[in-house]
């Protein structure tokens, strides 16, 4: 037999973080509430959001008319209307201009912004911070007014659409051990009743306190009221 506790895949499980640091203008969710992936989470305040947008517009304003004089400079030379000097030059500030839009378009794309709407709609005052799967929402770690420095998280989003166990296991128990075994478990809370669960791998590391084993199980079959990290108790039958 075995204890441990319900987790969810690390790819149902996602931390909200943003590459720009900034103060939370808006916060759209609640913990525990469901949100679909793309809905707004927060919104985020920051200058320089402000001035990577500009500097995009500026750039890609700059570059559309580089690339019409390189193709005037590419004509007249050849009919022997410029010199090659001059036609050298054109292209060169014309590849500079579009490195320094596709820097500011990176930036911005790694910020969850489509560079292509700005032309349309204009500057966005504030940063969107998006939901990027579909799930509950969970440690939100901020509120109104919160200064996030890049790369902290400002919350998770978990999804319910699978289980798995995360069992502790010792050595003795490895021969014991098969990936695809059937396990039975109960759940705190839910003492009436048993799941089942299929063994889905064993850790390659063995820890140095204890002398433990990580096991993982997938959950055949969830409930609505399973939350990541409630106690379990498994066994395997070998009857």
């Amino acid at each position: 037999s075995f204890n441990g506790v319900l987790m969810v895949p690390p790819q149902q499980q996602a931390s909200i973080t943003r590459s720009m640091s900034g103060s939370i203008h808006e916060i759209f969710v609640l913990p525990g509430r469901f949100v679909q992936q793309g809905a707004r989470i927060a919104t985020l305040e920051n200058p320089e959001f402000v001035e990577l947008q500009q500097s995009y517009l500026e750039a890609a304003a700059e570059c559309e008319f580089l690339e019409q004089e390189y193709q005037r400079q590419q004509t007249l030379a050849s009919q022997e209307a410029a010199s090659r000097k001059r036609l050298q030059q054109s292209k060169a500030e014309f590849l500079a201009a579009q490195s320094r839009m596709q820097g500011s378009k990176t930036r911005l794309q790694l910020l969850g912004v489509q560079p292509d709407q700005l032309t349309a709609q204009g500057i966005l005052p504030y940063l969107e911070i998006k939901a990027p799967i579909s799930g509950y929402v969970t440690q939100i770690q901020v509120n109104l007014g919160t200064f996030v420095p890049a790369g902290e998280t400002i919350c998770e989003v978990v999804s319910k659409q699978e289980y798995w166990l995360q069992l502790t296991a010792y050595e003795k128990d490895l021969s014991q051990l098969k990936e695809g075994e059937a396990i039975a478990f109960t759940v705190n809370g839910l003492p009436d009743r048993t799941f089942e669960a299929t063994l889905l791998s064993i850790d390659q590391t063995v820890d140095k306190t204890n002398r433990s084993i990580r096991v993982y199980a997938r959950v055949k079959k969830g409930e609505l009221q399973f939350r990541p990290g409630m106690y379990v108790h498994a066994w395997i039958d070998k009857k």
